[in-house]
């Protein structure tokens, strides 16, 4: 599976962004396609997951702000970023994976293919 991610770009606080994955190689139909994301000297950081497209979850403070979208005919993950803030500034990857449960989607170890990731920054 290759992820394809883009969208990124430099904006400035309060704009609105929408980041896409693409994925080719293989059907994802039931598998979990997630944003994860790290801004510079911290960890990466769980964001957005729809969950075997049936459900969706969403890291702490971000839900009402950032909404994840899923066009399983394109095999195409959406994230889109809306009130941004300078603190959302970070690289932020696409991940899937097959056998995710509900217990480990905010684990980035759950995850088999990753994106080369795309860099959000937000100036205040």
């Amino acid at each position: 599976v290759q992820l394809q991610a883009s969208g990124g770009g430099l904006v400035q606080a309060g704009d609105s962004l929408r980041l896409s994955c693409a994925a080719s190689g293989r059907t994802l139909r039931n598998y979990s396609m997630t944003w994860l994301r790290q801004a510079p000297g911290k960890e990466r950081e769980f964001v957005a997951s729809s969950f075997r497209g049936t459900n969706t979850f969403y890291g702490d403070s971000l839900k009402g702000r950032f909404t994840i979208s899923r066009d399983s005919a394109k095999n195409t993950v959406y994230l889109q970023m809306n009130s941004l803030k300078p603190e959302d500034t970070a690289v932020y990857f696409c991940a899937v994976g097959e056998r995710i449960i509900v217990s480990t989607v905010r684990q980035e170890s759950s995850y088999d293919y990753w994106g080369q990731g795309t860099q959000v920054t937000v100036s205040s």
